[in-house]
């Protein structure tokens, strides 16, 4: 069994309670965000996209440092998602670092 971290093992809550919204669209169509993740291997502009959602709602922005969002998630191709739960996404932003390292807006 791999060695997960704390912030890790809290996005995996998020994702099964439902709590974990990832891709530029869906971002764009929520109500209300807490936390955006964006990934190490994200564009410029994912990165850009990133800040703007999170002057939206008014959350912070992680960056993902050790490994991609897609190994977190276990799903392919995700640059950007969000936590919509604001317990869970106070408890991936307590516990980032070192994996992640927040992006000033």
């Amino acid at each position: 069994m791999e060695n997960k971290s704390k912030a890790e093992t809290f996005i995996g809550f998020a994702i099964r309670a439902g709590k974990f919204r990832s891709g530029t669209n869906t971002l764009s169509t929520l109500k209300k965000a807490h936390l955006i993740l964006v990934c190490k291997t994200a564009a410029e502009n994912t990165k850009k996209l990133a800040q703007k959602y999170a002057v939206k709602y008014r959350a912070k922005v992680l960056l993902s440092e050790t490994r991609t969002l897609s190994d977190i998630a276990r799903k392919e191709g995700i640059k950007i998602a969000a936590i919509t739960d604001f317990s869970l996404a106070k408890a991936v932003a307590e516990n980032a670092a070192p994996d992640f390292k927040e992006i000033e807006i």
